[in-house]
Order: C-alpha cells, then structure tokens, then sequence
C-alpha cells in the first residue's frame, strides 16, 4: 500500500507561473541547496509552460520517491487569490528520498516537444498526457495485500 501526500499550491494570479514552480521546488526540497533542486531548477522555463497552461489543475505533479508519493494540484484564477483551499505546508518526509521521480501533466498537442525538451536536462523529470493520467499499479498491489495478523502473546510478552 502507498501513502500519499497532496499539496495544492496557489498559481496565477496569486503568483506567476515560475514563481509557482519555484514553490514547488522549494517544497519537494525543502530549502535544500543540491543536485535535486538544480535538476528542478533546470527545467524551470518547461514547468512554467505546463502551469501556464494551468495543467495541473485538475492532473497533479506526481512525485515518486523511496518515501511516500506526493500529489501536487494548482489552483488558479479566483481560487488561488483567495486560497483557502491551498495546502502548501512542509511535508513531513523527504519527497526526493533515493530514487526520486517528477511526473508533470501535459496538453496532448505539447506533449512532445515538452518530452523531447525535458530529456535535454533530467531523465528524472518527465512529462504525461493529462487526459490519460498516470498509470498507476493498483493491481499488483492488491494482489500482494496479505490481512494483518496480530500476535497478541508475541505483543504482550515483549
């Protein structure tokens, strides 16, 4: 079973869209100044263009890590000005821990040329049709999902 995180940033025009990434990052980050914030920095001006096109609106940044998964949405227009559906607090785990992956919603007529111009900079950020959204291997986790067996001597004897 995964855990799952969801934070929704307040985008435009409570804030331009590189400002918003730059939130993003700041918060998978969280302040730290390494190779992960660099790789996300690197492909500011792409991330830009998928938030600018309010992408993440209703498909969210999905990032995969050694962790739990973290699901980001956007809001936009009066929603983000007033923002009380925002949710931009600290996690309270490493998103980017070990293994880590960024999966950004994307327009099906940009999706390639955001593909093609995402490999330039990070095999670690890459882009999705939103209409489609992301696969997800429900199936084979529950077919491994075992029922919890409590050992009541082995828990009171310790």
């Amino acid at each position: 079973m995964t855990t799952i995180a969801r934070r929704t940033i307040r985008s435009s025009p409570h804030r331009t869209s590189t400002e918003t990434w730059t939130a993003i990052v700041e918060l998978l980050t969280q302040g730290k100044q390494d190779a992960a914030r660099s790789e996300l920095l690197a492909v500011v001006g792409i991330a830009s263009s998928i938030i600018t096109d309010q992408a993440p609106r209703d498909a969210p940044i999905v990032v995969t890590c050694d962790g739990p998964r973290t699901r980001i949405y956007c809001l936009y227009d009066e929603d983000a000005l007033e923002g009380s559906d925002a949710n931009e607090a600290h996690l309270g785990y490493e998103p980017l821990k070990g293994d880590w992956s960024v999966s950004l919603p994307c327009q099906a007529d940009d999706l390639s040329w955001v593909q093609g111009a995402l490999k330039k900079h990070s095999s670690r950020i890459t882009a999705r049709d939103l209409a489609t959204g992301l696969e997800i291997d429900e199936a084979s986790d529950s077919t491994n999902e075992q029922p919890l067996v409590l050992n009541v001597k082995g828990f009171l004897g310790s």
